[in-house]
């Protein structure tokens, strides 16, 4: 099959019981766009596809539309090629916090925040949390996981760079799953 391999990470869908979406529709849906090889892990929204056409950006924005046309709201979708998933597992900042998994978080951002807004960031960040910030990619080891940590929820708004996070078992089942689309 040819074509380029994407990922999609949707944001703010089946969170809390709300705006849901089922995988089997997500797929029918990428399918309906012209899409190949669509598969889905989890149901926090995430899809591997290959594309003929269109860069990452401009699938960002096809995929968005048309989304929320289909499901009457708004959901922001990263889209990401397979190099961006491969730099963004191999310049983990935290090899020695890979063995655990739901501590390591990936935050896919819009853009690369600027010095001034990772320096802001920086200033709230007290511990026991640590990040870094390679590019569009915000790591985040939470020793107490995510779900328990005040600073991961100060990261939106003190950021202002919209971004969807990942924890590291997502990311690493979504490189596997790039890298041998087509249940291969």
């Amino acid at each position: 099959m040819s074509g380029n391999v994407f990922i999609a990470l949707f944001s703010g869908i089946n969170v809390g019981g709300n705006r849901i979406v089922r995988m089997a529709e997500l797929r029918a849906f990428l399918e309906d766009l012209g899409f190949c090889d669509v598969a889905t892990y989890v149901q926090s929204g995430n899809a591997v596809f290959r594309a003929k056409e269109g860069d990452a950006a401009t699938l960002s924005k096809q995929i968005e539309a048309a989304f929320e046309e289909k499901w009457g709201f708004h959901s922001r979708i990263m889209v990401r090629d397979l190099g961006w998933v491969e730099r963004l597992v191999r310049e983990n900042p935290y090899p020695e916090i890979a063995e655990e998994p739901t501590k390591l978080h990936a935050y896919a951002l819009e853009r690369a925040p600027t010095a001034e807004e990772a320096a802001r960031l920086a200033e709230k960040c007290a511990g026991p949390e640590r990040f870094e910030i390679k590019g569009d990619v915000l790591y985040l080891h939470a020793p107490g996981g995510l779900g328990k940590s005040v600073f991961a929820n100060l990261i939106p708004r003190v950021l202002k760079v919209p971004g969807t996070a990942r924890n590291w078992r997502s990311v690493l089942a979504l490189l596997e799953m790039a890298g041998k689309p087509g249940g291969g």
